[in-house]
């Protein structure tokens, strides 16, 4: 048996490696995904008082901080039983629409535009961030570049700074804005608006217009028939910061809808003993093993998914491109794969959209920015819908407030068994029997885990019975010399 190992995975956030073993006929026999980290949050912030969880979970990773926050204020809102005031909600859903504008841009444009703006087989010199800008030019470039600034600049404006947050308190906010400060925010929502708007229109030019990337993006390989699952408003609309989670089925049903502190009753977790990512199901279906299907209990989160459980968006524009995305692949549910990156960018339009929207009500810049709780604190739920996918945080206090358990299902963690799943696929449908693996196949095979703009640094909480550590010992040339397992 032949194996191949792509170590380490690229254009990512985390670290991980694929190995791929090829039985005698060179046919694919199995592949493993595997995440050499562990963060263990849900450890300790065990014993930490729950007030402090928001400022300690955005460490979890700097590139999706926001999430993390407003989760944890969500559930630590739940913990002391409160509802934060209308202008203290909208505080938040206008900071998170700029954190995802921000998220977005930096996996299409520096993560996956180069797999379609210079090539999936292309040379790996130049298919990265340079040969994109090579590829779009100084001006585009160098407006992703200040969109993202812009994007960060707002979250700084509401919330005090961008990255590593200290702004939800039980029952709202620490600060709110002043008036200058919105109409200040509503001028940059304008220029964000009008680049996801280009955003829209590189894609379509790029992607759209070249009939060899769609027909990638609609092949077999590429192709994962799962349950999905995303945040929806009262009228099952899109929505990143607040509502109910809703999962469809293989053909669009709904099959389930929840609340968040109804989560347990829906939602199962298998672990492995050689990942330290937990495994999240559908309880009605159970867990069946690796399996897609109608009755499989695998679901996937992020934007394809929250396109495919909703039915629609919330804002004109947005919505106009998510009836385009349909037509355009077939109708709902999409099950390819990479048509992720173009539901991400509906979301990034969805997001400026939304962001500008907020920004012109005038209660954003109101006073009233805090509820003060009142009750004991006890256990509570948040659930918001990170770029990733759906991200649940549980608290459980003592009578003081002391953390005595946390639940982490984050939004890579949702996909885990997807990714596993769809990068098997791939390597299937890609590598054949009597041809020389190139490094272009193997950059396609990774094109199916980087579809999910995975986060492992977020994802990884799960600590099997004992910790399966392997050191591998290599030449420089990669010549494996020694191998130690515990």
């Amino acid at each position: 048996m032949k194996r191949l190992t792509v170590d380490p995975i690229t254009r990512l956030e985390g670290h991980g490696r694929i190995e791929i073993f090829l039985d005698d006929a060179g046919d694919v026999a199995d592949v493993f995904f595997q995440i050499p980290e562990l963060r263990g949050f849900e450890k300790f912030c065990q014993g930490r008082p729950v007030w402090e969880l928001s400022a300690i979970v955005p460490k979890i990773c700097g590139v999706c901080p926001g999430a993390h926050h407003l989760a944890a204020g969500k559930a630590i809102d739940a913990v002391y039983k409160t509802d934060p005031p209308s202008t203290a909600k909208k505080l938040r859903e206008m900071f998170y629409s700029a954190h995802y504008i921000h998220s977005h841009i930096a996996h299409f444009y520096a993560l996956a535009a180069p797999d379609f703006v210079v090539g999936p087989t292309a040379d790996p010199a130049e298919r990265n961030i340079l040969g994109v800008v090579q590829k779009v030019g100084l001006e585009l470039a160098g407006a992703v570049i200040g969109h993202r600034k812009i994007a960060q600049d707002i979250q700084a404006t509401i919330a005090g700074r961008a990255t590593f947050v200290n702004w939800t308190v039980p029952g709202g906010v620490s600060k709110g804005i002043t008036d200058t400060e919105r109409k200040e925010i509503v001028e940059k929502a304008k220029s964000c608006l009008a680049f996801a708007q280009t955003s829209v229109k590189v894609f379509e030019d790029v992607v759209l217009k070249n009939k060899q990337y769609v027909d990638l993006i609609l092949s077999a390989p590429y192709k994962l028939t799962t349950h999905y699952m995303g945040l929806v408003d009262a009228g099952n609309k899109v929505n990143f910061y607040d509502g109910e989670v809703r999962v469809v089925d293989t053909t669009g049903k709904e099959m389930i809808r929840y609340a968040p502190a109804d989560y347990l009753q829906h939602i199962g977790e298998h672990v492995e003993p050689w990942s330290y990512l937990k495994f999240p199901f559908l309880k009605a279906k159970g867990w069946k093993g690796f399996v897609e299907g109608q009755e499989s209990g695998v679901y996937r989160a992020a934007p394809l998914a929250r396109l495919n459980a909703a039915d629609g968006m919330a804002t004109p524009l947005s919505q106009a491109e998510y009836d385009k995305f349909f037509k355009t692949l077939g109708g709902k549910p999409v099950h390819a794969t990479l048509a992720q990156h173009w539901a991400r960018i509906v979301e990034m339009l969805y997001a400026a959209e939304r962001l500008l929207e907020l920004a012109q009500d005038p209660e954003t810049a109101g006073p009233d920015i805090r509820k003060i709780p009142e009750a004991v604190p006890h256990e509570g739920v948040g659930i918001v819908e990170a770029p990733r996918g759906t991200l649940t945080h549980h608290y459980t206090t003592d009578e003081t407030g002391i953390v005595t358990n946390v639940n982490l299902i984050v939004g890579t963690t949702n996909n885990h068994a997807p990714i596993c799943m769809s990068i098997k696929k791939a390597a299937q449908g890609l590598i054949k029997r009597g041809k020389d693996v190139s490094e272009g196949t193997l950059n396609m095979i990774e094109m199916a885990f980087r579809a999910y703009d995975p986060c492992f640094s977020c994802a990884t909480h799960s600590l099997p019975g004992k910790t399966p550590l392997v050191v591998v010992v290599r030449e420089a040339d990669g010549t494996e010399v020694q191998r130690a397992t515990r």
